[in-house]
């Protein structure tokens, strides 16, 4: 597998866009406030991206389904370059929200489609090869912000902008020049199989409990990019020092787990690892907010290992259970019950934390987390 040029494509690939999303992850919400002198309008940041991420995630999957991976994986990288050309050229809010539209779109694929690739060339050995390309995404967006703090005497303001553009066309360049367009399943016509397979499918309650557990795993990965940190800063008076350890724990525990996780599900299966995935992040999300500082790192952490524990074992599971012919479909599925969750979980914590209190909000969401769990290892049992 390590040595299939595919997989080392898409990895490599991946990696030096992921590099550049972090590079640029904190430069947006500047860019806004220079442009606008106000920060009121950031929090469309992530509602423009999500809109489209979101609403994409199917049509995509089951194109994908139908003319092969590469293709689509290719579009994305370059709908990102565009993205990064729009964040750096134009000096109008409404043309940084149109490149987060943009990149939005661009992500799907890169996301999606790529463990679908790999489920269909590698199927007795799936959870491994998703878990290693995973986690070399979140050691991308580990790395990003360092790499973007050591290049900003050569790329000073805009220009990280264009550097992460040229990070997503090097990108496009290796899937072009090394990836398999790899087809999934018989040629069947994409209406055929999507019409004969998927009422049955989300008509079945293991399915459906695991796509409820895969918007919980959405939220509770939203709030640990904007909720958490806010309480941090705010509640728990963590430095920037502080709050940078914290995102770089997160992102480190997720790759570790992948890492870890991805060869154990795919020879004791996903049932154990899914539940256990989400009591784990559920305690962790449920006790931080009562620790001090250092033992409030130690829950999150703990509580990004079970969120990344989660996401592997889910993802091959719903993988397994569909043909070839689905697999870019399923795939697209799940990004979008993550991305709804993603989107709405924090909007909905945030305001249970504003009306209630913080910890109030983090226990109702670590009690909803727990029950999925039970919920999935009741329904995926025998």
């Amino acid at each position: 597998m390590l040595r299939d040029k595919s997989v080392i494509g898409l990895n490599m690939a991946v990696f030096m866009m992921m590099v550049g999303v972090g590079m640029v992850v904190a430069r947006l919400p500047h860019r806004i406030i220079e442009i606008t002198g106000s920060a009121g309008l950031v929090g469309y940041l992530s509602s423009t991206f999500a809109i489209s991420y979101i609403i994409l995630q199917l049509p995509v999957g089951r194109l994908s389904d139908r003319t092969g991976f590469k293709p689509l994986l290719m579009t994305g990288y370059l709908l990102c370059a565009l993205a990064g050309i729009l964040f750096y050229a134009f000096e109008r809010a409404d043309s940084i929200f149109i490149g987060r539209l943009v990149q939005g779109a661009g992500e799907v694929p890169v996301w999606a489609l790529a463990p679908a690739l790999l489920s269909v060339k590698y199927p007795l050995s799936k959870g491994k090869a998703m878990g290693i390309y995973n986690a070399v995404i979140h050691l991308g967006l580990t790395m990003g912000p360092v790499l973007g703090v050591m290049v900003a005497e050569i790329c000073p303001g805009n220009q990280i902008f264009l550097l992460y553009a040229g990070t997503c066309l090097a990108g496009a360049l290796v899937i072009g020049l090394t990836v398999e367009n790899i087809r999934a399943g018989e040629k069947k016509t994409e209406n055929e199989v999507f019409s004969k397979y998927m009422p049955g499918l989300v008509s079945n309650n293991r399915v459906l409990i695991t796509f409820a557990g895969i918007v919980l795993y959405g939220a509770g990965y939203g709030i640990f990019l904007t909720v958490i940190p806010a309480f941090l800063i705010c509640s728990k008076h963590f430095s920037p020092g502080y709050t940078g350890l914290y995102f770089s724990l997160f992102y480190i525990a997720v790759s570790v787990s992948q890492l870890i996780v991805g060869p154990l599900a795919d020879k004791a299966g996903q049932r154990a690892f899914m539940s256990g995935g989400l009591v784990i992040a559920g305690a962790g999300i449920g006790i931080f907010s009562q620790l001090d500082v250092t033992a409030c790192l130690a829950a999150l952490t703990l509580a990004s290992l079970g969120l990344g524990i989660f996401y592997l074992s889910s993802m091959a599971y719903l993988n397994g259970i569909v043909s070839s012919d689905l697999k870019g479909t399923i795939s697209g599925a799940y990004y979008c019950f993550w991305g709804i969750g993603m989107f709405f979980g924090p909007l909905i914590l945030g305001h249970l934390c504003d009306t209630l209190s913080p910890e109030t909000g983090f226990c109702i969401l670590s009690f909803a987390i727990i029950f999925e769990a039970v919920a999935i290892f009741l329904k995926h049992r025998g």
